[in-house]
């Protein structure tokens, strides 16, 4: 059995991607998308869809299309939001200095029993007590 790894908002972002300067890095989500190890967290999916579909963005997307990308990702392991999680989150940015949606992050990753987080918001190498950060576009920059 592969490791899981947790899938951050922005991949989910660029996987949806229009604009010419996002294009490789669009390219790399869609292939990470592809993977059977991923997993999410609905605080993801909820940061996608608002993300997403905001008006101010250039290359939003319409309600329709961000619900049925999110349907689609439901074929992953989804974390849901609980006060177990809120609890750990708090204890994970008191420990780590991370806002509280970072903390909220891994500490999603570590109830699903991951061991990478692939993000390019939180720094590339960072071990959160054996989670670890990839930053699968930090050769694109």
């Amino acid at each position: 059995m592969n490791a899981r790894r947790f899938v951050d908002t922005n991949i989910l972002l660029y996987a949806v991607s229009t604009t010419v300067e996002e294009c490789s890095k669009a390219e790399t989500a869609l292939r990470l998308l592809e993977s059977d190890d991923l997993v999410l967290s609905v605080q993801v999916l909820q940061e996608f869809y608002v993300q997403a579909t905001r008006p101010a963005k250039p290359d939003r997307i319409s309600h329709e299309q961000a619900s049925a990308l999110i349907e689609s990702w439901l074929r992953f392991p989804v974390q849901e939001t609980t006060v177990a999680l809120m609890q750990a989150a708090m204890q994970t940015r008191q420990k780590y200095g991370l806002s509280y949606w970072d903390a909220s992050i891994i500490a999603a990753a570590r109830m699903l029993d991951c061991r990478v987080v692939i993000s390019e918001d939180l720094s590339h190498g960072a071990d959160y007590s054996g989670i670890t950060v990839l930053n699968p576009f930090r050769n694109e920059e």
